[in-house]
């Protein structure tokens, strides 16, 4: 039985990790003000994207799958925009580490201590990212909207699946644009 345990357990937290690792949480917050009928063009506002910490590769990925969305969303690119899209990102390193196994302590003959240890340790890091999309009034130079997806990044050294993860990345968060009014 014992054996059966210490085989599965893994097996089923590694199915847990794996499982969450699809999803992306998202969030976005706006200004009450804004009116976001009134956005039809859009540009990169390069000053903000050129300070996100990331590899130009991948901020190059984030930008072509912003601008989908945004096509997609009725925006047309324009060199005098409504609005102006940066990008911000953050990422934290998780280190999981779980025992299996049993283990025990205690006193022999009243001669000396003893210590029993049958404990199987499993390591496991994964990296948690969270990208940000700002979306500025071009006039004002104000923020009216910014949406906000975290979840687990794709390490792999596989281009395809590291371009699908920025994909769903931002289809994910731009699912919540444009915001939905309050009546």
């Amino acid at each position: 039985m014992r054996k059966i345990v210490k085989k599965t357990l893994p097996l089923l937290m590694l199915l847990m990790i794996v499982s969450s690792c699809t999803s992306v949480r998202v969030a976005s917050d706006y200004d009450k003000s804004a009116d976001f009928d009134s956005y039809k063009t859009f540009a990169f506002f390069k000053t903000g994207i050129d300070k996100a910490e990331i590899s130009d590769l991948d901020k190059r990925r984030i930008l072509r799958a912003i601008e989908t969305e945004m096509l997609a969303k009725g925006f047309t690119k324009s060199k005098n925009p409504d609005l102006l899209v940066s990008i911000f990102t953050k990422e934290r390193q998780e280190v999981n580490v779980w025992n299996n196994g049993f283990g025990g302590y205690g006193y022999g003959w009243g001669w000396s201590p003893y210590m029993g240890n049958n404990f199987n340790s499993n390591i496991s890091t994964t990296t948690e990212g969270s990208l940000y999309i700002d979306l500025i009034d071009a006039k004002k130079k104000e923020l009216v909207w910014q949406g906000k997806g975290s979840g687990y990044l794709n390490t792999s050294s596989s281009v395809d699946k590291r371009e699908e993860r920025i994909r769903t990345f931002v289809a994910e968060i731009m699912t919540k644009y444009p915001p939905e009014m309050e009546q």
